[in-house]
């Protein structure tokens, strides 16, 4: 198989998650970028990343990248690119762009060119002046960055995080590749209780449990490299097979989501069926300050209204103020919270152990980070 240069994308603050993604799925060779991990594969990674990735938005492949200060330029080095080793004559290209400081800052003029460009060398390839474009898609964006063009295709179609487990969502939903970063980035293990107060439609005991039995996120969905001829159905089929004989079977976990909106629970209870997940999560209507456990350690993991699209400020000021006596009541837990709001550690009372900068959308948040002492040997409760 080729090697192939390929690039996973990702919210501004997940690239190093992802990169470690990577890194257990075998891609070592890799380099870290805003926004991007560029690594190296073949084929089949191409199969086994849409299939493994939790936390990236896209896998792309890198057809090529050059300098280009003028459209004769742009026009000249894309046309030169091997576009026919991916694209078939009936081929559906649609070319997306985008231009940050470079001399060619028409968006508009840069895919018309691109589009041009790779007809010409279609036209060389398959001796045709026309192209219908009724075949697989193939995704084609160029990007401008500071007079560098880097031409790419798609190979995921829909954004990783549409697993095919969350048909319904609520107000402000979290996405699940966010969610799934925020629980890796925890370092829960799977043999703690993990509790989400605020779990809204579900999505992080759903991401939890994905993650805790070694689900393949994107086992339930397909993709548009499925419809590609230059990636066999061999290794499509192998590389889910490989996802599916990876699944743990006999994992018991705790993982708990509440929620004051009971309207809200039902969607999480379907996405948690859809994912298959259900028997592992127990959902419960039950407001923020109620919160207890038996067990004397454990993780509570949460997306909390912010004040930004659900309620306001002060509605969310008083939850934070909450949390006070709902942490110090599990004063031998972990906590992990997600917050646009730059007060949160004072109203809170306690500076975060560690803080890490994340998007939720295109809001920027911090991700606070409170770690529990570690568990004594044969803990009383623990056992229980």
């Amino acid at each position: 198989m080729a090697k192939l240069e390929l690039i996973a994308t990702a919210a501004f603050g997940l690239e190093a998650v992802v990169a470690k993604e990577l890194k257990e799925l075998g891609y070592a060779d890799q380099m870290v970028e805003n926004g991007r991990v560029t690594f190296a594969g073949d084929e089949e990674a191409i199969c086994r990343t849409n299939l493994w990735l939790r936390s990236a938005d896209r896998v792309l492949v890198k057809v090529g990248e050059f300098a280009a200060t003028t459209f004769d330029e742009l026009f000249e080095q894309t046309k030169a690119l091997p576009w026919p080793d991916w694209l078939p004559a009936d081929a559906e290209f649609p070319v997306d762009g985008k231009s940050v400081k470079s001399k060619l800052f028409s968006v508009s003029d840069c895919q018309a060119i691109v589009k041009k460009a790779i007809v010409e060398k279609m036209k060389e390839k398959y001796g045709k002046d026309w192209f219908e474009e009724t075949g697989g898609r193939y995704k084609i964006e160029v990007g401008l960055l500071k007079d560098r063009a880097t031409l790419t295709i798609d190979t995921s179609g829909a954004g990783l995080h549409k697993r095919g487990y969350r048909e319904l969502t609520a107000k402000a939903p979290l996405r699940e590749t966010l969610a799934a970063a925020m629980v890796r980035l925890s370092n829960w293990p799977a043999d703690r209780v993990l509790a989400d107060p605020f779990c809204g439609s579900g999505t992080i005991p759903v991401e939890a449990a994905l993650l805790a039995l070694n689900i393949a996120p994107g086992l339930k969905r397909r993709f548009a490299a499925e419809k590609w001829p230059v990636i066999s159905e061999r290794l499509w089929r192998n590389a889910r097979e490989e996802a599916k004989s990876a699944i743990v079977q006999d994992r018991q976990l705790r993982i708990i989501g509440t929620d004051i909106d009971e309207k809200v629970l039902s969607l999480a209870r379907h996405h948690a069926r859809k994912a298959g997940v259900d028997k592992h999560i127990h959902f419960q209507q039950m407001p923020f300050t109620k919160l207890r456990s038996r067990y004397e350690y454990g993780f509570i993991i949460c997306n909390p209204p912010y004040g930004e699209r659900l309620g306001d400020v002060r509605q969310a000021e008083a939850i934070y103020k909450d949390m006070r006596s709902v942490f110090d009541g599990l004063p031998t837990w972990s906590f992990f919270v997600l917050s646009s709001h730059l007060g949160f550690e004072k109203i809170l009372g306690r500076p975060a152990d560690k803080k890490r900068k994340l998007y939720n959308g295109r809001l920027q948040c911090n991700y606070y980070m409170y770690r529990g002492p570690q568990p004594q040997p044969q803990s009383k409760k623990e056992s229980q």
